[in-house]
């Protein structure tokens, strides 16, 4: 077994998280070993050191870049001291439809999560990349662009990927009216990368406060949400909606803005209630969300953003201050991720 330290969540009713010591595995033949040097501080980490899913004793994180350490025998796409990134899952049965289809991440005999999964060969829980070092099948992890920073890149493993697959799915591109609604982790990457792929992009707010900030991600305006007189004129406007707000709202709103058949994707909180169906069927609309993304979107993905030179925005704490930072993001007190400098575990 290989010895590594991480940051664990042994009290699901806060935030303080315990540094521990913990056992990753032997490497298995296909098998890669990773120094994790930054991790992105996503909102679902909060939602799940919380209970959302029942599980305990967490290390979370699934937003990890790195470096490559050791190799499985029969490792042939990485070699040590190479650039990598690690996403939000580490297995899939590869068997399925969905894995076929490059949709690993839809698996129907469940993905393995990155963290509060469980192991398909030997059945143990899965610890995240709040951590030193992390052990994973070669096909599941990435190559990290030459260009990209390993720090801004970091979130692009789950908050990048969130985003880039329903673009995709829908088409965004030239000619295509996109909203995003809430400027934060999922958001401020969400306008980048629809810009990016020539949409016209609307941040839609609750206030006016992030307008600056939208203009200069790229976005061609900021409507505030809580101006009856802006959303009326919005009605029928977009062909799609990504909705990456994390705290309970309504979507009838949303729904509204939609043109014929637009389509409303939730992100920041798929647990929502959903609509009345009426509410779809005036105007063909769709209501969808998104499971982070399949291997071959997410190689896509960065290969996009090393192209178009796009990170997300970070503020980078040592992993000694993840408290704080689930504190502060759970209050929003972030532009736009928290990312964790795992350095400080050498210490």
């Amino acid at each position: 077994m290989r010895s590594t330290t991480g940051w664990q969540s042994l009290d699901p009713t806060g935030n303080t998280l315990t540094r521990v010591t913990f056992e990753r595995r032997d490497l298995r033949p296909d098998d890669i070993a990773v120094r994790i040097d930054y991790c992105g501080v996503c909102h679902s980490d909060l939602h799940r050191i919380h209970g959302m899913l029942g599980e305990k004793d967490l290390v979370p994180g699934h937003e990890a870049t790195g470096v490559v350490v050791a190799t499985g025998p029969a490792v042939t796409g990485f070699a040590v001291g190479e650039r990598v990134a690690i996403g939000t899952i580490v297995d899939s049965c590869g068997e399925c439809a969905m894995c076929l289809a490059g949709q690993e991440n839809y698996c129907y005999h469940r993905p393995t999560t990155t963290y509060g999964g469980t192991d398909r060969i030997d059945g143990t829980p899965t610890m995240g990349a709040y951590s030193r070092e992390y052990v994973l099948r070669e096909k599941f992890a990435f190559h990290l662009p030459d260009g990209l920073d390993p720090a801004a890149a970091a979130p692009l493993m789950c908050a990048g990927v969130s985003v880039w697959e329903p673009l995709r799915a829908a088409g965004a591109g030239p000619g295509s009216r996109v909203a995003v609604a809430g400027l934060g982790g999922l958001g401020h990457l969400a306008v980048k990368l629809a810009a990016a792929l020539g949409a016209e992009v609307t941040v839609l707010s609750r206030t006016a406060a992030k307008e600056q900030d939208a203009l200069s991600l790229g976005a061609a305006e900021l409507l505030v949400t809580t101006d009856e007189a802006q959303v009326a004129a919005a009605r029928g406007r977009f062909d799609l909606v990504l909705d990456t707000i994390a705290a309970d709202h309504e979507l009838t709103p949303l729904i509204g803005m939609l043109g014929l058949d637009g389509t409303l994707c939730v992100l920041g909180n798929p647990l929502l209630a959903g609509p009345r169906l009426w509410e779809l069927g005036a105007g063909r609309k769709k209501l969808t969300s998104s499971g982070t993304g399949g291997l071959r979107q997410t190689v896509e993905m960065l290969e996009f953003c090393a192209e178009h030179g796009i990170t997300a925005d970070v503020e980078i704490l040592p992993s000694s201050e993840v408290e704080t930072a689930l504190n502060r993001l759970a209050a929003g007190d972030v532009r736009y991720r928290f990312v964790l400098d795992l350095s400080d575990l050498d210490e």
